[in-house]
This record gives structure tokens, sequence and C-alpha cells, in this order.
């Protein structure tokens, strides 16, 4: 069981941030062990939720969504609860997260267009009030974690 990230598979980890998809040949090569022993060290990695998944990132746009959002609500008194269950039906919600502070959700949200975000504020105003930031650039993005 790994304790510790050790230098090595923060290298390890630090190329599949980078490439999922990089194989462990290659990944060998940057951290100078053979690619048994690379899938040996994922594999521990996998094992102990040191990585916990893989995934594919897509492009909003090319997906036909032109708006990205931040969208926070602050729950009314008794709605928090049922929202934390609905929010998963959403389409729209990529990514939702229970914060501190005078708002109680912060969620980033894909969008068709100006009206689809009216509608689906519509659609969140019975849970509490909602402020809306359209994002305008990603200025970091997915960066990765490294072992401290």
């Amino acid at each position: 069981m790994i304790k510790k990230v050790d230098l090595l598979n923060n290298k390890i980890v630090a190329a599949l941030q980078k490439n999922a998809r990089v194989s462990f040949a290659e990944i060998g090569r940057i951290v100078g062990l053979t690619p048994p022993a690379v899938a040996e060290r994922v594999k521990k990695l996998e094992d102990t939720s040191v990585i916990l998944k893989y995934h594919t990132e897509v492009s909003y746009t090319k997906m036909g969504y032109q708006l990205k959002a931040m969208i926070t609500l602050r729950a009314f008194v008794g709605k928090l609860k049922p929202f934390l269950e609905v929010v998963k039906s959403y389409p729209e919600v990529v990514n939702c997260y229970r914060i501190t502070g005078n708002e109680n959700i912060m969620m980033e949200v894909v969008l068709k267009d100006q009206q689809h975000l009216e509608t689906f504020i519509d659609t969140l105003i019975q849970y509490g009030e909602t402020r809306t930031h359209i994002i305008l650039s990603e200025v970091v993005s997915s960066a990765p974690i490294y072992a401290i």
C-alpha cells in the first residue's frame, strides 16, 4: 500500500494527468522504469485511490453549447437537501460543489444560448437565489496535482 507518493509515482501521475492515454512504455522512458514496473505502480496508485478515474475532456462549443458559466445558489431554508438530489439530473451541470460562504452551491454549467440560461435560472430559483458569472475564457484548466 502506498502511504506517500514518491518521486517516481509523482512523475507517473503527472504523465497520466497530462495524457491519460500515454503508454506505459512512454511513461517508462520518462521515469526510467520498464513498462511492467510502470504498470505495477499504476495499479497500486489505482488500488490506493491516488488515481481515481480516467476521462475524456470534450469541447463544449463543438458539442453545440455557446456559453459556459459559474452559477452560485444560496438555498432557501429547507431547499438545500432537495436541490442536492435534483441537481444530479440537470444535463447543463458539468460540476457542482457545496461551498462555504454566503452561497451554498457553486455549479459549472454549459448552455446553448442566452435563452437556455434564462430557462435554467428559472428552474433554479425555486431552490434559492442565484448569481451567474459567464466564463469568458479559461486561464487554468485541469491543472495537474502534484504530491507535496
